[in-house]
């Protein structure tokens, strides 16, 4: 299979011309960068310093490992009292990838990810917001191959969000399908 950035040059750009009347290529939407992230909060609340330590540990190193690239630590904002959240603690893991470790990361999702989970019928349409970005989430993070399932006892989903340049829904969409993305089908 070509890989996203070829078949995006080769065929998507001309077919999106052809389809949404763009008076240059250029005009065409792109992919601008793909953000995984999970939380972690609920896991670290009231624990000791070690044993969170230990957590935000296992968090970072297997989204480092899925990305391909170090995640950082997100920290709560501000203080919410009815969550016993304070303003500093740690609330979830998040990484940003884009260019080539973008690419890379989405063929990985599409081609190896996709099929390989469980009762998966399609990305539903309904994931593409009103700007055409895609946001998935992935029940487990042990469904990527670089994850050792086996020596895994904490299991963690992930939410995927994949930021491009389209300003509508259906742009976005249709860029999505042409490059691949398995959507479920109208019924």
């Amino acid at each position: 299979m070509e890989d996203l950035k070829q078949q995006f040059s080769e065929k998507v750009i001309d077919e999106m011309v052809d389809q949404f009347d763009y008076d240059s290529p250029m005009a065409v939407p792109r992919l601008e960068r793909v953000t995984i992230n999970t939380g972690i909060g609920e896991r670290v609340k009231g624990k000791s310093s070690d044993k969170a330590q230990e957590i935000m540990d296992y968090f970072l190193t297997d989204v480092g490992l899925i990305a391909g690239q170090k995640p950082v630590v997100s920290k709560a904002k501000k203080s919410i009292s009815g969550f016993e959240i304070r303003k500093g603690d740690p609330a979830g893991v998040k990484v940003t990838l884009r260019g080539d470790k973008m690419n890379n990361f989405l063929e990985k999702l599409v081609n190896v990810v996709f099929p390989g989970l469980r009762d998966f019928r399609g990305i539903n349409p309904d994931s593409v917001d009103e700007s055409g970005n895609l946001t998935i989430g992935i029940e487990e993070h042990i469904s990527f191959p670089e994850v050792p399932a086996d020596e895994r006892d904490d299991i963690f989903s992930l939410q995927v969000t994949v930021v491009n340049t389209a300003t509508s829904y259906e742009e976005g969409l249709e860029l999505f399908k042409k490059l691949g993305f398995p959507f479920k089908k109208d019924n």
